[in-house]
Parts: structure tokens; sequence; C-alpha cells
């Protein structure tokens, strides 16, 4: 696992970004804004004032995996001056709720940007150009509305929906480590048991040699004692092998002896043993079928028998518990080289009650782990008509090395790792979710023009023809409604290059309307204007008319140019 980072690219917890994928996001979200600005018209500041706003937009996108509250409240204040930082405050909108855990602070702070976007764009609607206060505040819910809040919800769900896959994995994940913690003990189980019989079976043939032992060397102290020397060095060294074999087997776990019809007998196994095994279910209320094909099994191997008896009875147990009246058919054939008991039921007359299931399936674990150190297979299963089978092969004569080679824990698949990221898989989903991610900025990007279609329409532009071109002796209401109002981007130009202001006058108030000059020039109108004016006609010029008061009355308009530094006019420019 790589080490967790803490540069600003990076959620907290998450593995580190790579500076160029930071770049590659600022680099996006610039030609966004880029693309937007043209078809916006141009609303918004313009100049340096622009560039800065878009610079902090930018910076805020690239930051907003490590500091995603901060991220979003920036860039919605930003967005309320800037429209065209809609489509990455978007993105930082999406990110932030996908990444905000806790459902109260992720509603507070996507309700915060809301109303600081709105409150933002409705304030400094006038001093930015975009228009009267009543019109940047329609322009700013549109404007939070299509670029916070719907991106936002769609984040709430993402990140939903990516937080229950995981819990998804991880509970899958848990459920597969249960279930191999469940085979391996039901293995271990089964192979103590083996144990016990090994020990039930090994320790009775060396108790006889050691008793045997014992007696020849009793009837040879007279006759030969050097043949009773050799005698006493059997029966120690069979003593000697007892005892590590309790040894031995003890590390195994305890030894678990069955007791009752379970009990290992020389006859465990045969023919007769099978038969008592059916005639105990039969009496049980289970019609059982016997079938044996072929000689019986008391000539073979202990462990041989003792398997074919094991699989016998844990079958019947099982329809004993979970088809409980259902026909039951035991097949077993014996070969030259092999055995094979086939354990088959049907349906059951009555369907077992809900909470039985089917049962855990250790005893099938521990069945196949038998079979299997005897070289053997076993296959467990339901049967096309709903009943259930177990069948097994066991060699008739097993080989000494395939109980080595099977007593090792069986390789077990790993569980489901998440894809890799340079897997096919893994490629796909990146081209995926980058396509889902244009298709959705597509979308925003077209509730934000249609939105702001919507907005111009409700608050058209103020033509001047619709209005009484301003006069000396207007009042400054008259005058705001007729040139919609003071422009500071107008102001800023003119500041340094105006003519001088009039003498008396109290405030002064700039546009970029140009009226016909229906009134005589008041004291000062004009003064050098047109001078200016025709010195500076070109389209490197930007035409301004200053309107002059004393007190609440129009008392002079100036019209003069001053060189353009950007060829970008404020919006409602004529």
């Amino acid at each position: 696992m790589a080490p967790i980072s803490r540069n600003p690219f990076t959620a907290p917890g998450e593995q580190s970004r790579r500076p160029w994928r930071a770049l590659a996001e600022v680099t996006g979200g610039a030609l966004l804004m880029l693309l937007t600005q043209p078809i916006l018209r141009g609303q918004g500041p313009s100049g340096g004032i622009q560039l800065l706003l878009g610079a902090v937009a930018l910076a805020l996108l690239a930051v907003r995996r490590r500091f995603p509250t901060t991220s979003l409240l920036g860039i919605s204040a930003v967005v309320g001056l800037l429209p065209a930082a809609g489509l990455p405050a978007a993105i930082t909108a999406y990110t932030t709720a996908k990444h905000l855990t806790a459902p109260r602070r992720r509603s507070a702070v996507l309700l915060a940007s809301t109303v600081l976007a709105t409150l933002s764009c409705a304030a400094l609607a006038p001093g930015i150009g975009l228009g009267s206060h009543s019109f940047g505040l329609a322009l700013g819910a549109v404007l939070a509305a299509t670029t916070l809040v719907v991106p936002g919800l769609l984040g709430i769900s993402g990140g939903q929906e990516d937080r229950l896959l995981q819990a998804l994995r991880e509970r899958a994940a848990a459920a597969e480590a249960a279930r191999r913690l469940a085979d391996s003990e039901s293995r271990i189980h089964e192979r103590s048991r083996i144990a016990a019989e090994m020990h039930d079976l090994i320790g009775h043939r060396l108790s006889l040699i050691s008793l045997h032992t014992g007696g020849l060397e009793m009837a040879l102290q007279k006759e030969s004692p050097e043949l009773r020397d050799e005698a006493a060095l059997v029966r120690r060294t069979v003593s000697d092998a007892m005892r590590e074999l309790r040894e031995v087997l003890g590390v195994l776990g305890p030894l678990e002896r069955d007791t009752g019809t379970d009990a290992l007998t020389d006859t465990t196994g045969t023919r007769s043993d099978v038969e008592a095994l059916a005639e105990e279910s039969r009496s049980g209320g289970i019609p059982v079928d016997l079938t044996w094909d072929g000689p019986d099994l008391d000539d073979r191997a202990a462990q041989v028998r003792r398997a074919v008896h094991r699989v016998v009875r844990e079958s019947l147990t099982n329809v004993h518990r979970y088809a409980a009246g259902a026909r039951v058919t035991v097949v077993v054939t014996h070969t030259d080289d092999r055995v094979e008991v086939l354990v088959r039921n049907g349906l059951p007359p009555v369907a077992p009650e809900a909470e039985t299931g089917l049962g855990s399936g250790r005893g099938h674990a521990g069945l196949r782990e038998r079979v299997a150190l005897l070289g053997g297979t076993l296959e467990a299963g339901p049967t096309p008509a709903g009943g259930f089978a177990v069948t097994a092969r066991i060699p008739a004569r097993p080989d000494p090395g395939a109980s080595l080679a099977a007593a090792g824990t069986p390789p077990c698949e790993s569980p489901s790792e998440p894809r890799s990221d340079h897997s096919p898989a893994g490629a796909r989903g990146r081209a995926v979710n980058a396509l889902s991610g244009l298709l959705g900025l597509m979308g925003v990007g077209v509730l934000m023009m249609c939105g702001l279609v919507l907005v111009t329409q409700a608050f058209p532009v103020p033509d001047p023809r619709n209005h009484e071109p301003p006069r000396i002796g207007m009042s400054r209401k008259m005058v705001e409604e007729a040139v919609y109002g003071d422009n500071t981007s107008v102001r800023a130009a003119a500041t340094g290059r105006e003519p001088a202001h009039p003498k008396s006058v109290t405030s002064c108030m700039y546009s970029t309307f140009q009226f016909e000059d229906s009134t005589p020039p008041a004291e000062g109108a004009d003064r050098g204007g047109s001078a200016a004016a025709g010195a500076g006609e070109g389209p490197d010029h930007l035409r301004i008319t200053r309107f002059c008061f004393r007190g609440d009355t129009l008392a002079t308009i100036d019209r003069f140019t001053v060189p353009m530094v950007s060829r970008t006019p404020p919006w409602g420019t004529p």
C-alpha cells in the first residue's frame, strides 16, 4: 500500500496524487471557463478583476479534495461575481458533496454555498456591470441552483452509492472469510477424528504385538536366553512406539472416540454395517433402498471401510435433518480399483421449516477431507428433481503418498479485490467515469444557459430609446433609470483620463450609453469633450458619458473617449 500523502491535491486518508493530475484538472477548468465566457457574452467583470477571479476559482478547484468545505464556499462567492466559473464550481460541488459523509454537515455546506453565491451576485451586481440588485438576485439564484445544488445532489447520490458498494464488498469478504474458517474447522475436526481412529486401530495392533512378545519372552526365559533378550527388545520397542504414537496424534487435537453404533470395529464399513445404518434410518421413518454391487469390504483397509461408513452415516443424518420422510437410495459399488458410494434422496413429503435452511455444509467439508486423504473425490449437490445427492469415489487401495499430498490445506481462492487501475477492467472503468463526467458537465452547462436566458428575458436590458434622454435638471433617479445606473468598470476606465470635474458638483455617474443631445449644454458641459472625442475616435477607444450632479439634480453632461485596455466591453453596452 502506498504511503498516505498530505499534499494539497489529495483528500485526507487517500493515496498521493501526482502533481500532473492537478495540473490537468486546472487546465481543463480553464478551458471550460474560456468556452463558457463567449456564450455568456461577457457577463461579469472584465480585465484584471476577471483574471484574478478566474485564478482563484482554478486554485480552489485544484485543492477541493483536501479542503472540500473551504473550496466550495470560496468558489460559490466567485460564481456570484464571475458566471463563467460555473462549470468549475459544479465540479467542486460534486466532489465536496461526494466526500462529505456527515449528512448534517453536507447539507449545511451545500445550503451555505447556495446562499453565498446568490447574495454575492445580488449585492455586487451593479458594481461589476451585471445590472440592478434584483437582476443580480435572480441571476445568482439561477447560478446557485444549476452549478451548486444540482451537482451537489448528484454528488450525494454518488457518494452514497460508493459507500454502499464498499460496505457490500467488505460484507462479502467477511462472509467469505467466515466460510473458509468454517471449512477449516471442519477439516481440523475430521482430522482429529481420524487421529482417534488411527489410535484405536494401530494402538490395538501394537498392544497385541506387545502382549505376544511378552509371552514369548517368558517362554524363552529358560530355553534360549539369547532369543529372550531379542523378544524383550521387541516388547520395549513396541511400548516406545505406542507412547510416541499417542504423543504424535495428540498434536492433532483431543482424541474424540465414537460410541454406540459409530464405534470402530472390524466390521465398520462392511455390508452388514451399512445395512445396519439403513435399518436404523428405516426405524426413524426414512424409507431407504440399499443396493450393494460387488464383494464385501471386509478385506479392505480399515481407513477405506471407515470412509464408506462415514459417507453413508453423514448422508443419512442429513436426510433426517433436512428432508425427513424423503425416499433415500444407497448404492455401494465395489470393484478392484475403487469403492463408489452414492446416497440420493428425493423431495420430502413435507417441506422443511424456513428456519431449518440447507445446513452449514460443514459435514460435507469433513467428508471431503476424509476422502481426499485417501486420494478420492466427493461430490455433493442438489439434483434436477429437487432432491440431494452425495457421491464418493474412494480408491480400493489408497496410495500412501495421497494422504501426504492432501494433508496440507487446499489453496483457497482469494477474496475479490478491487480492480487494479492498470488492469483492462480498471481502464474501462476510468473511461466510463470520464464519459459520465463529461456528459454531466454538458448537462450542467445546458441548464446554466437555459437559466441565464430565462433571467435575461425576465429582466431585459434597458434600451436608452425607451427612456427620456437625460437632460439638465433631471433628478438622479430618472437619470439612473435612463442609463441603468453607475458603471464601476467605466468609472475605473475614466480615472486619470477624464476632463476635470466642474466646480460645485457633488457626485458623478459614468456610463457608455450615448444619447442625442436634445438640450443645450449647461455650464461646463462637453468642456474639452468634443476635442477629446474627435481626437480619440476609433475602435481602440471607449466613448464615455459622465453625468455630474449638484445634490440630487443633474448639472452637467460630459462626453469623452479613453483608450481601451481590454476589448471586452461591459455587459449591456449597445
